[in-house]
């Protein structure tokens, strides 16, 4: 069984808004926001079919509104062959009805409206697919032409061309590069099946207009901008430092000529000026830019409101590892109007019960991380099936459906582990997720106490304490401030202050170590005796000085 977290019992969890006086229309309501990532395939489904879909997440609102969230990220929904799970969009103004219909998205806007959760979507305007009727008319179309214009087509190297036009590799393994009956050849930064558009095209740039607004108008609060350091290429598309790609979106550094071009800059400022025309909307950006100073180059005031920074997502679960990923994410938004954002998992990356070891170390470190999250300031994001302690599951070969598996010959097994269905009630597979039998990824035995619905009667659980943790920072005026000040703290450990009197600690160390001073509000595990036992944090609540401690500094 989980251990059972300490507690200071709080009032109902309050939204946000209600709590801290805003409303839907709060023009910077996600300052502090906590967000929920949906991935559509795999939170609920609703017809049965095996794959997750739009009318199952309707039917789980009530479950985010009692969870405590403050708005909801949907991955992409659109109309897809699917070859990336939906990350290949043939049309970016509909529905997909593997997942519903328009009619079905705006019944959901409206009711998650009503309980009070805002809904962002993503937009994927890197690429599109290769059944977007651009791209087939592109195919149809003659070297030169406006068609192919709107893309990246370019005359192979060698003698007769059939040498990929640079050595840029794809992400997902192979040339970024395929060739075309004619001789020419696309550049596809990610799959075949997804080539990359042209954003020198005014046409493109008018399009993505066109797409946000037509979302806009039916009322979504922001969006998620997919691969948002992407979308610029350099003139003449040069070689690239010689690299192997890993299967993993991630910062290769200056040489890497696919992403974090100068240009992309423009089209942030496009994008932004849009959603000037929308008050109180937003933007996030996926940005895997390691350097500081180039991350907040995409928060200037004309550019994104928000941007991740994977920081905390890549360090290691050491106290310098945490600490630098803490000090790094709040140094790339000095000086910026953007508070930082936090990001522990996501549907790219291994989950963090099984980055953080697994099994029970794993799921208890989990606890600990969510308390940390949770008490920095900024914004947070939570993966669908964190509140659970969600692990990767190992799948046999036949079940891998990523295409890194495939273009890499079998050497990357790919994202699947970390995409598994959510599971909700019962004791056997599909777990309540869908009435049918068989699910889109297979689920494993043994899931039983980790349904939402074991978990929900369970106060030691690991979702009761997301319910605590995200009704105590929606109303206690502990949380507030937007600095971090760091603490002594002994060895091993991590302290540090909001300016509202929190204090949170985490023990990395090899032992049990002393209470910080105030008055717990939470902890992610038992205590004992007085002592925060190892992989364990704790939420304490202290105004003023901490007495015989002098401030390690403040951190912004």
């Amino acid at each position: 069984m989980p251990p059972e977290p300490t507690t200071v019992k709080g009032p109902p969890a309050p939204h946000r808004s209600q709590a801290r006086g805003g409303s839907l229309q709060r023009a910077e309501w996600w300052r502090e926001a906590v967000f929920y990532q949906v991935y559509i395939r795999s939170f609920a489904d609703g017809n049965g079919d095996g794959v997750g879909d739009l009318a199952g997440l309707r039917a789980r609102l009530g479950y985010l509104r009692d969870l405590g969230v403050d708005a909801l990220w949907i991955t992409p929904f659109y109309p897809s062959p699917m070859a990336d799970h939906g990350y290949d969009v043939a049309d970016p103004r509909d529905v997909e009805p593997v997942f519903g219909d328009l009619a079905g998205f705006d019944a959901l806007l409206a009711e998650a409206h009503a309980l009070g959760i805002r809904v962002t979507i993503d937009l994927v305007p890197n690429h599109s697919s290769h059944d977007h009727e651009w791209f087939q008319a592109a195919l149809a179309a003659a070297p030169g032409s406006p068609e192919r214009a709107r893309y990246l087509f370019r005359d192979g190297r060698g003698p007769d061309g059939s040498e990929p036009p640079n050595n840029w590799p794809s992400v997902f393994g192979g040339p970024a590069w395929t060739r075309v009956p004619d001789g020419q050849w696309y550049l596809h930064i990610f799959a075949p099946e997804q080539p990359d558009l042209d954003f020198a095209n005014p046409e493109v740039v008018a399009d993505l207009e066109e797409t946000m607004r037509f979302w806009l108008d039916r009322g979504v609060d922001g969006f998620r901008i997919d691969v948002a350091h992407g979308m610029a290429k350099p003139d003449g598309l040069p070689d690239m430092v010689p690299m192997e790609d890993t299967g993993l979106l991630d910062d290769h550094g200056p040489g890497d000529h696919r992403f974090d071009q100068d240009g992309v800059h423009v089209v942030h400022r496009r994008i932004r000026s849009v959603l000037e025309e929308y008050p109180g909307r937003m933007a996030v950006g996926e940005v895997w830019v390691s350097d500081d100073q180039r991350l907040a180059r995409y928060l200037r005031p004309d550019e994104l409101q928000l941007a991740f920074n994977f920081k905390l997502l890549t360090a290691e679960w050491t106290p310098a590892a945490l600490r630098d990923a803490v000090v790094h994410s709040l140094a790339a938004v000095a000086g910026t109007h953007a508070p930082a954002c936090w990001v522990l998992s996501n549907h790219d990356r291994p989950r963090h019960v099984t980055r953080y070891g697994g099994g029970e170390l794993g799921s208890r470190r989990a606890r600990a991380a969510a308390l940390l999250q949770l008490a920095l300031p900024g914004v947070a994001y939570l993966y669908n099936g964190d509140e659970l302690g969600m692990p990767d599951v190992d799948l046999p070969d036949a079940a891998l459906q990523d295409p890194i598996w495939f273009r890499s010959g079998g050497r990357e097994r790919g994202r699947d582990a970390c995409r598994i269905p959510v599971p909700w009630s019962g004791t056997e597979p599909p777990y309540g997720f869908s009435s049918g039998s068989a699910t889109w990824l297979p689920m494993p035995e043994g899931w039983a106490e980790l349904t939402a619905e074991a978990q929900a009667v369970q106060p030691a659980s690991i979702q009761s304490l997301y319910r605590t943790a995200l009704a105590l920072r929606a109303s206690s005026p502990a949380f507030a401030g937007a600095e971090l000040e760091w603490l002594p703290a002994p060895d091993g450990c991590l302290a540090f202050r909001r300016p509202g009197g929190l204090v949170c600690l985490l023990n990395l160390s090899g032992a049990a170590v002393p209470l910080p001073e105030g008055r717990v509000m939470l902890a992610s595990g038992p205590l004992e005796n007085g002592t925060v036992p190892v992989d364990t944090a704790v939420w304490a609540e202290h105004q003023g000085v901490v007495p015989g401690q002098e401030s390690a500094g403040p951190v912004r």
